[in-house]
């Protein structure tokens, strides 16, 4: 499967298919067990049961560091790191703005990471963002 990359327009390979797939169905299974109206903490503890289930290896408010020069200047908390592939990150928003995007390419920059996937869960429904690093 092709996608258009976000950030050049050039077609590029879906990047981690299958493992995409299962944690948007956690999520999916998150919102249809608990609904709309919580917060992050409890979709993020659901979502985390979710991803036991579903045999899926993560480590949950994953503390990284921003490195510049050698030195430790800025410190971030995913809230999922899935299988040491994917930046997972949970908003409850009803649309998602350039401060979300950009809070998840700067966890994509400073981790060297190729993907993360925004899950805003709405009062419709989830969704989510792939969003792969440009750099």
């Amino acid at each position: 499967m092709q996608i258009k990359h976000e950030y050049t327009n050039t077609p590029t390979e879906l990047i981690y298919p299958e493992l995409s797939y299962k944690i948007v169905g956690a999520a999916f299974n998150v919102y249809n067990n608990l609904g709309w109206g919580h917060d992050e903490k409890t979709y993020q503890r659901a979502l985390a049961i979710e991803l036991e289930k579903a045999g899926l290896n993560y480590e949950r408010e994953k503390f990284v560091s921003i490195d510049y020069n050698g030195e430790k200047i800025a410190k971030k908390f995913l809230d999922f790191l899935v299988d040491n592939k994917i930046i997972v990150e949970l908003k409850i928003v009803p649309k998602l703005g350039y401060v979300h995007i950009n809070q998840v390419v700067s966890y994509l920059k400073g981790t060297n990471m190729k993907l993360a996937i925004v899950i805003y869960f709405l009062q419709d429904g989830v969704r989510f963002k792939r969003i792969v690093n440009p750099y």
